[in-house]
């Protein structure tokens, strides 16, 4: 595969992964009885997006969506109940992939890779560690900034269960083949960039590295796991992409990340301004600020 026709798919794979997305979390909120368009479904995901790459934990995803549905008109309690059931679908049909996966390639991913991770972290420690300190305050940081935000959730709760009640099990069935594509889609564009390569890895170790690496982004606390994620890249968590393994990492970072985060900033400075952003920026700073140690 040529490096034009690699750059080519990939871009095909994420604009079929935001298409996906955009009809999942559409047909929820249909279900819930509320109108919402493929456009304003883009927009909210595309904030989402932004916010999630751009903060620790991904914590400002959900209230960046929650402000886009705000936006297209879904009142605030079935925003947060359609955001909860796209969730809820999502998690069955990663935890079946991550077995899946594992079952299948661990023992050869680990034959690959494990070697290859063990010799950088022990010539890159220094890099480990200051990763790990990172990791903590960003963790400390967005614990501190997810404690105002808990509690204004927790009033709506008692009025989604309505929703939870009333809500049809067609749009859940629906999201699960729409959660797979996005699963796919994402998992697929480092395979496909490294067939580029002159000797690409072995595909299967490649894949069950691909979805590790995408995937222990919902849960380190640093913005798109940064610092942890690279090392792992080139740690050899993928295999051995060879010299071409920086150029390989940036492209593979834009397509999963730097479009959305481009996308997300720039539909929301659109929409509501930069000056806007700004001093939402500068809120947010003064919120974490302002909240109590401990």
């Amino acid at each position: 595969m040529t490096v034009l026709q690699a750059h080519l798919v990939c871009v095909c794979l994420v604009a079929a992964d935001f298409l996906v997305r955009a009809w999942r979390i559409q047909w929820i909120i249909q279900g819930l009885g509320y109108r919402l368009s493929v456009k304003d479904a883009f927009i909210l995901n595309a904030f989402g997006d932004a916010a999630c790459a751009l903060t620790p934990l991904r914590i400002g995803g959900e209230p960046a969506r929650l402000a886009g549905m705000l936006r297209s008109g879904v009142p605030a309690t079935a925003a947060f109940v359609g955001i909860s059931l796209e969730v809820l679908a999502a998690w069955p049909v990663i935890i079946v992939a991550a077995g899946w996966l594992a079952w299948l390639y661990a023992p050869a991913w680990w034959a690959s890779a494990g070697p290859r991770l063990g010799a950088a972290a022990e010539q890159a420690w220094p890099w480990v560690v200051a990763v790990f300190l990172i990791s903590v305050l960003a963790w400390r940081y967005a614990r501190r900034v997810a404690r105002p935000v808990a509690r204004h959730l927790r009033r709506p709760v008692r009025r989604a269960l309505v929703y939870w009640r009333r809500m049809p099990r067609w749009p859940i069935l629906a999201s699960l083949p729409l959660s797979l594509v996005n699963l796919v889609t994402r998992v697929a564009i480092l395979p496909v960039l490294a067939l580029t390569l002159p000797e690409p890895p072995a595909m299967g170790p490649m894949l069950l590295g691909s979805f590790a690496l995408l995937y222990s982004q919902l849960l380190l606390p640093t913005p798109s796991g940064a610092g942890a994620v690279e090392l792992g890249f080139l740690g050899g968590a993928v295999g051995d992409l060879g010299e071409h393994q920086g150029w390989l990492l940036l492209a593979w970072r834009w397509y999963t990340n730097g479009l959305g985060v481009v996308l997300g900033v720039w539909l929301a400075a659109k929409i509501y301004g930069w000056p806007a952003l700004r001093k939402l920026t500068r809120q947010g700073s003064a919120e974490v600020r302002e909240q109590p140690e401990g």
